[in-house]
């Protein structure tokens, strides 16, 4: 199977937790530190850092040190990518594979 393909399968499954799926959507309005987003959850920090790994590990979410906080963002490549391959996924098409 293609990489492009692997890649936003694993997209897709880190954002099968709604938990994450709101993170994603909190970090649209702009970068946070780690603190903002276990605030927002009142989850522990070993559980944020694990749902933060998922999501850096599928590419929608980067990272940063500055001291000693962890700021989040997301990474609007990988965010572009997504709603196109979702856009050509649902758009009718003429080619032989959809008849």
């Amino acid at each position: 199977m293609e990489i492009r393909y692997q890649k936003m399968a694993k997209a897709f499954k880190a954002l099968s937790d709604p938990k994450r799926v709101k993170i994603v959507d909190m970090l649209g309005c702009g970068e946070m530190c780690a603190c903002v987003l276990l605030k927002a959850f009142e989850i522990t920090q070993p559980t944020l850092a694990h749902d933060m790994k998922v999501l850096t590990d599928a590419e929608l979410v980067v990272s940063r040190r500055e001291g000693k906080r962890t700021m989040y963002s997301l990474n609007w490549t990988t965010q572009k990518r997504m709603n196109k391959i979702m856009e050509n996924l649902v758009a009718q098409c003429d080619s032989q594979c959809c008849k």
